[in-house]
């Protein structure tokens, strides 16, 4: 009797290890779904939008201008961010202070994206702490799973002309 209750509950350890080893291999390396909080994506994803993200990308450097990305924010490493991939390492982005006002060029360095949010006017990126290194970026973002009214793949930028290639 006891014999078959401990080869039971071993049996019941052993499975719930082995679907939680395979649980966290999916969510780190394939991708899961996450909900974006604040005005910065507006108003391609609103504040509590639900959205897929896929980890596959990061992990063969296939984020590309114009991606929408999940990435460890660099001021707070507890706390993601959600924006749009301006630039890529080498890329000349020109940048544009809160009045747009005054105006100059920052180069992307090597093993660094340039982030903003879509919301040009309420977004808190690259244009405050500078390119973020690759390594941060958590996944990639292009599906919209609620509101069911723009459940779909995501819509382009607003701001599509700032993706220029000279």
């Amino acid at each position: 009797m006891l014999r078959d209750v401990l080869g039971k509950t071993f049996r019941l350890v052993g499975y719930t290890i082995q679907y939680g080893c395979i649980a966290h291999c999916a969510f780190e390396y394939v991708g899961g779904v996450v909900m974006c909080s604040g005005p910065s994506m507006e108003p391609t994803i609103q504040n509590s939008d639900i959205v897929f993200a896929e980890n596959l990308s990061r992990h063969f450097y296939g984020i590309q201008r114009g991606d929408i990305v999940i990435a460890k924010s660099p001021s707070d490493p507890k706390s993601n961010i959600c924006k749009r991939v301006i630039g890529l390492e080498g890329d000349k982005i020109l940048t544009t202070s809160p009045s747009n006002f005054f105006k100059s060029h920052s180069y992307v360095p090597m093993g660094h994206v340039w982030l903003e949010g879509d919301n040009l006017q309420n977004s808190t990126d690259s244009r405050y702490y500078g390119p973020i290194p690759y390594g941060l970026i958590r996944g990639r973002i292009f599906f919209k799973i609620w509101p069911l009214s723009d459940f779909g793949f995501l819509r382009a930028s607003p701001n599509g002309h700032r993706f220029s290639d000279d």
